[in-house]
């Protein structure tokens, strides 16, 4: 009877054990025709850690990946609060129709899922998750992902380089289908929290008009990315 419940107890423990050390599998595919991510930086973390809220204010973190794709500040704040990374593991843009896979293991008290990445060409747009908790039962898991303006930055959809938070402009056209004498959509913008992203407006003049981008080629809806998640 004593090895019986002893027994118990052990298997009692692995169980408990399972919710707080898991490893994921994580896919993550560009849905758009035209658009490419930047980076990704992926976090699993406590509950008290947050990468965006939909409707705050962006940080200066969230806005310097959003307007200029540069995730060492995220980094560098997750770190800081013992999260579990994956730091560009596309190995630079994730173009239309691609994907990539990685990892996180060994999980430990870390169960929130969050990451974020730049939308190009856009100038503050950015495709993101919001501490997702991590199911305690092993399965795989797809859903769909929105797209978000950060809030930060006039959409004015002018490609000039411009990356740096603040400064207005699109760093890139990485498909080098942009064209080029734009004289801006838009200079301000209402809503300056983050907010579920309009997508490009784009026109079909490419040496001039109101926008840089291609209406044919540029233009999106949501959503924008698909996940799958396969939890161990």
């Amino acid at each position: 009877m004593m090895k019986m419940k002893l027994m118990a107890a052990v298997a009692s423990l692995a169980v408990t054990g399972n919710a707080w050390s898991q490893d994921l599998q994580i896919k993550i595919t560009n849905l758009t025709q035209g658009t490419y991510f930047t980076p990704f930086i992926i976090a699993a973390h406590t509950s008290d850690a947050v990468m965006f809220r939909v409707g705050q204010s962006a940080s200066p973190e969230l806005q310097a990946i959003a307007e200029g794709g540069d995730i060492s500040a995220m980094g560098t704040l997750l770190t800081s609060v013992s999260a579990d990374l994956v730091e560009n593991p596309a190995g630079g843009l994730l173009a239309p129709g691609a994907y990539f896979e990685t990892t996180l293991t060994n999980l430990e008290g870390n169960d929130y899922l969050s990451f974020a990445s730049m939308v190009l060409p856009t100038n503050d747009g950015f495709v993101g998750l919001d501490s997702w908790m991590i199911p305690t039962e092993p399965g795989t898991y797809t859903f769909n992902l929105n797209a978000y303006d950060a809030g930060t930055e006039a959409n004015d959809e002018i490609v000039n380089g411009a990356g740096a938070p603040g400064e207005p402009g699109i760093p890139a056209a990485p498909g080098m289908d942009a064209g080029i004498g734009g004289t801006g959509v838009t200079s301000t913008e209402d809503n300056t929290m983050i907010h579920v992203h309009r997508g490009n407006l784009g026109d079909d003049d490419l040496s001039g008009g109101k926008s840089d981008l291609d209406n044919t080629v540029h233009r999106w809806l949501n959503p924008v990315a698909r996940v799958t998640i396969v939890v161990n």
